[in-house]
């Protein structure tokens, strides 16, 4: 039994409770400390009081008082709960779960407590434990519709439609009356349960129960797709014909409904004419549709694909639409079509040098599409490119548009210097453009000039955030930024700073799966039950994101490359271990220079601003205990801390051969010869051409082949799988040239 306290104290710990609530932490703690000066050994106040310590960033201190709580009343369900939280904040879900279960066993009635169970239950993706959660708080409370909302969407993610829509159904039939057509809740609920009819494949009762029950529903949109695409499943073509019209009467530009529209009238691929007789169709009705006119390019060829090229071509040109390539550079995929576009330019360019109406507009818009189309790399010819966005200038010299395009074609000449000089005069012509001025602090990062870009990108950030721009882009989580600027320090040699902007990167994809806590409830609260369902599904693919994927990368090639030296200068003592340390120690120093100029810049900025309120606008941000990654870069296992990005980079993008690759190196370096191999094998799955690759294999062979120290019996296996994967594929030697040596072995892989 939890301790009792005297009725003084009782509303005392009722007041640390509200306190907690209220954030008022000081007060909150004071009090707790009135109650244990009486009760020293109250477990639930000492509880209460280490969850108050958490939230002031105490959390060593917060765990060890709570330990001390749970040795004073292990029957308190507070003292369980609270530490279950405490374990949550700490990110150690499976012992919050834990610690819930315990809670829950000594208060079975407690809705608290079932609450944080479910989330985390789902949170962590045991979807058969949350069934078991929400069926219970379903039996606490079953007037709620969220209670039932809850338990059938627990339901469709463990992958129980049915069931799933059984409750759905048992709950309208609880209604004493039908609700108005303007209840978001119950229109989104409808809607919902029709997926999961369809999701069973009983696409009959889905139309009928779309007819009747989704007649008035608000989500128009929604009920017009599905009832098409429930026609077309059920082979009734011409119902379903009439139902992508309607679609495309409301929204003509749609691409997807031409290509079901298509298959609902059962055209037949071969039969060009009647596939653009379509298209020709809704272009008339349509005259300001592009779709209409865009699509047929796709698969018409020859003398049709050059007519209509020809027409809609002339139609771009004329208009001046900047986009006209971007639309178009799908089709270079096709030797003859990339050359009619170019020709038909061409012809166009020579037709305006002779017609008045539109010169100057036309010109420069044929102009500007030579250039991007000898500028794109199915088609490069850069002198040629160069020569057309002169000319394209010389019609107009306040284009951004081609500023840009010449700023791309002298980086693929590989001038990055005056690409980036380029690309800040387009950022010039137009300093309201957020999208102009990005570019050009990309392009000053590819040039390693990340103090200059900081202020470019700078002048889009706002000017009150505490710590200057820099800080702003990481509240924002600019993640292409963060990305380019810590792949320039890594090119600098400025290790710490690569790596804190690479950790920054990752940071924010923990950020955006934690994030999903506020959505467990919020979205049941509001009914936003087929978005919160899709939001589960991406979470549990955040890291497939290149974003994410390239910035593990980037890390994982710097901390190899920091073991690398580590163990270079192990082996060779003197000299290169002096060089490396000096190195190490000027970057650091030129990296702490280049943060106190733009903290310097950042104040002085703030204060000319306001000087009023110099050093007290903004939110006061947490103190970066290493601003300049020097902590980071110093790591005593820069393999562990790859590993960090390897383990979730393997799982979220096993289909990645960079992955693999990365995979490999780590691996054959940590000298775990089972996980390297097992990178192998799925990088030959992935492309077993790659040169990457046979290097690997021959590196590995040459270890295997060396004197290793490995258990026999250990060796042995691992020489027998991989001959299993020589015999998979032709002799590295005769096939790749590759010589395959012992001293080619890295030397701390020799085992």
């Amino acid at each position: 039994m939890p301790q009792q306290l005297a009725p003084k104290e009782a509303a005392q710990f009722r007041q640390v409770i509200r306190s907690y609530e209220e954030k008022h932490y000081k007060r909150g703690l004071k009090t707790a400390d009135l109650i244990l000066k009486k009760n020293p050994k109250h477990g639930d106040t000492m509880a209460m009081k280490a969850l108050i310590l958490n939230s002031q960033s105490k959390t060593d201190e917060a765990f060890a008082l709570a330990k001390e709580a749970l040795t004073a009343d292990m029957k308190s369900h507070i003292c369980w709960h609270v530490y279950g939280l405490l374990y949550r904040s700490n990110k150690n879900f499976e012992e919050a779960i834990k610690a819930y279960k315990f809670a829950l066993k000594l208060e079975p009635e407690s809705a608290q407590i079932q609450r944080d169970l479910a989330i985390l239950q789902v949170q962590m993706r045991d979807y058969q434990g949350y069934v078991q959660s929400r069926n219970a708080m379903l039996q606490a409370r079953p007037q709620l519709r969220q209670s039932w909302t809850a338990l059938a969407i627990a339901q469709h993610l463990a992958g129980n439609f049915s069931e799933a829509e059984n409750v759905l159904t048992t709950y309208e039939g609880t209604l004493k009356t039908t609700p108005s057509r303007t209840d978001i809740e119950h229109s989104e609920a409808v809607m919902y349960k029709n997926s999961l009819i369809a999701a069973q494949g009983d696409y009959d009762r889905a139309l009928a129960h779309l007819n009747s029950a989704c007649k008035h529903n608000l989500d128009r949109l929604a009920v017009m797709q599905n009832r098409a695409d429930y026609l077309a499943k059920l082979g009734r073509n011409e119902e379903a014909a009439m139902a992508y019209r309607a679609l495309l009467d409301r929204n003509p530009d749609h691409a997807i409904y031409y290509e079901k529209l298509v298959s609902a009238l059962q055209i037949p691929n071969h039969d060009l004419k009647a596939r653009k007789a379509l298209y020709d169709d809704y272009a008339e009705k349509f005259p300001r549709c592009d779709a209409a006119k865009r699509i047929p390019l796709d698969f018409l060829s020859g003398d049709e694909f050059y007519q209509a090229a020809e027409a809609y071509l002339t139609l771009m040109l004329n208009k001046g639409v900047p986009s006209t390539f971007a639309n178009l550079k799908h089709l270079y995929s096709d030797p003859a079509k990339k050359f009619a576009l170019a020709s038909l330019a061409e012809k166009y360019l020579q037709s305006e040098s002779i017609l008045s109406t539109s010169k100057d507009k036309g010109e420069a818009a044929a102009l500007y599409f030579l250039a991007q189309h000898y500028d794109y790399h199915l088609s490069r010819d850069l002198t040629k490119a160069t020569s057309y966005i002169e000319r394209a200038i010389e019609k107009d010299s306040k284009s951004v548009d081609f500023h840009m395009t010449k700023a791309r074609i002298l980086k693929h000449s590989g001038d990055i210097a005056n690409a980036t000089e380029m690309m800040d005069a387009a950022r010039k012509l137009d300093l309201k453009d957020r999208y102009i001025n990005s570019k050009a602090a990309k392009y000053q990062l590819r040039n390693n000039e990340n103090d200059r870009a900081l202020k470019t990108v700078g002048l889009f950030t706002r000017a009150d955030t505490v710590g200057g721009p820099l800080a702003d882009l990481l509240d924002m989580q600019c993640i292409w930024y963060l990305t380019e600027d810590g792949e320039a320090y890594a090119r600098r040699g400025i290790t710490g700073l690569a790596l804190k902007r690479f950790h920054a990167v990752a940071s924010i994809f923990d950020v955006w799966q934690e994030d999903q806590f506020d959505f467990h409830t919020f979205s049941l609260r509001k009914g936003q039950i087929r978005a919160y369902v899709e939001m589960i599904k991406w979470e549990d693919h955040v890291r497939d994101h290149p974003f994410y994927s390239r910035a593990a990368l980037d890390a994982i090639n710097v901390y190899v490359e920091l073991a690398d030296k580590t163990s270079t200068n192990g082996v060779n003592g003197t000299g290169s271990d002096g060089d490396y340390a000096l190195a190490m120690k000027k970057a650091a120093k030129r990296a702490k220079k280049d943060l106190q100029r733009l903290e310097r810049e950042a104040a002085e900025k703030q204060a000319k601003q306001d000087p009023n309120k110099s050093g007290q606008s903004g939110e006061a941000k947490k103190k970066d205990d290493d601003p300049l990654g020097l902590k980071l870069a110093g790591a005593t296992d820069p393999l562990g801390e790859a590993m960090k990005f390897l383990s979730p980079l393997l799982q979220a993008c096993p289909k990645s051969i960079d992955a693999q690759h990365a995979g490999f190196e780590i691996y054959i370096r940590r000298r775990k010869l089972i996980p390297a191999l097992r990178c192998l094998y799925s990088a030959l799955a992935i492309d077993r051409s790659n040169p990457k690759t046979k290097q690997q294999l021959a590196t590995l062979e040459s270890i295997l082949s060396s004197n290793a120290d490995l258990p026999q019996k250990v060796l042995e296996a691992l020489t027998a799988e991989f001959k299993i994967l020589q015999d998979e594929i032709p002799s590295l030697q005769s096939r790749n040239g590759i010589a395959i040596q012992t001293s080619s072995a890295p030397t701390e892989c020799a085992t």
